[in-house]
């Protein structure tokens, strides 16, 4: 058909946040025809809400080059994209964590076969109210903010209130990480508020003065003067950094991680054309203008 492409944009908020960015084809042919090869026409693209607003500019960009291409970006966190990948749900999955040896393992029995491709990098904000007077945390003060029922505020140099603990979801890959760089594979204390989206960490830091969370820093920085950025010590020795694109890329930012897409196999067709972009010059600028570290 000679109809032009129409391009159309959905922001979708059940209980965790997703954005969807979906190109309507008025074509007559198939979305899905060839699978991963080279006459796919769609693409989806599910897993880490921190990924959500890159992956999201990604497809945005993408498809503005290829109007005949349709992009899909669904959240819900690290876990569930991997658990659709295995399941054959969606061509990409976005990981702000490493995938586990037990679901490498469970892949493997379904004849999937994970390849990891290392997309961007990202620093992780802890972020505070606006009035909190703390600017500063240790590596180790964090530690015991999140795993401590007993830490006060004025422990770490506030006013004497109890404090706030709000985290990610378990299946959240920022929750593992934190977990593991921070906390030391330690628990999360029994009373910390468990958020179902990193946007719900942002909008109940800004309106709660006690209240204490972690974040992607893209997101830390796009919500400006709602929320303050600790800068972290990796010690009591250790000067006090801030996170940014240039502390995460040196390494010292203590808090920090690559970002991942997992395919099933070497990307092929359209997959590869999207991906490609996504490592380009032009895709590694979509990163640094969202907020996230280039890795190239």
């Amino acid at each position: 058909m000679n109809e032009k492409a129409k391009k159309t944009a959905k922001l979708i908020f059940p209980s965790t946040v997703t954005l969807v960015i979906a190109l309507t084809m008025m074509t007559g042919c198939s979305k899905r025809e060839g699978g991963t090869g080279s006459e796919q026409r769609f693409i989806t693209i599910k897993g880490s809400d921190t990924m959500v607003h890159l992956a999201s500019s990604w497809a945005e960009t993408f498809m503005q080059q290829n109007t005949d291409i349709e992009v899909s970006v669904t959240g819900g966190g690290s876990g569930t994209g991997i658990a659709a990948l295995l399941n054959g749900t969606t061509d990409i999955c976005a990981a702000s964590r490493k995938i586990k040896n037990k679901e490498l393992q469970l892949a493997l029995q379904k004849n999937i076969h994970p390849h990891e491709i290392a997309v961007a990098k990202d620093g992780i904000a802890v972020v505070v109210h606006p009035d909190n007077p703390v600017k500063e945390l240790t590596l180790e003060q964090l530690s015991k903010i999140f795993t401590d029922k007993s830490l006060r505020w004025s422990n770490v140099g506030g006013a004497d209130k109890e404090i706030l603990v709000l985290s990610r979801e378990s299946s959240s890959g920022t929750y593992v990480f934190f977990q593991e760089m921070v906390l030391k594979k330690q628990d999360y204390m029994q009373d910390a508020k468990l958020m179902p989206a990193t946007s719900a960490i942002i909008q109940s830091v800004s309106t709660d003065k006690l209240a204490i969370g972690y974040v992607g820093l893209g997101y830390a920085l796009a919500a400006k003067d709602k929320v303050k950025i600790i800068a972290v010590k990796a010690d009591d020795n250790s000067p006090a950094v801030m996170p940014s694109d240039q502390t995460v890329k040196t390494g010292h930012y203590p808090i920090a991680r690559p970002l991942f897409m997992y395919l099933n196999g070497e990307p092929q067709g359209t997959v590869k054309t999207f991906m490609d972009f996504c490592l380009s010059a032009a895709g590694q600028k979509v990163v640094t203008d969202t907020g996230y570290v280039a890795v190239r």
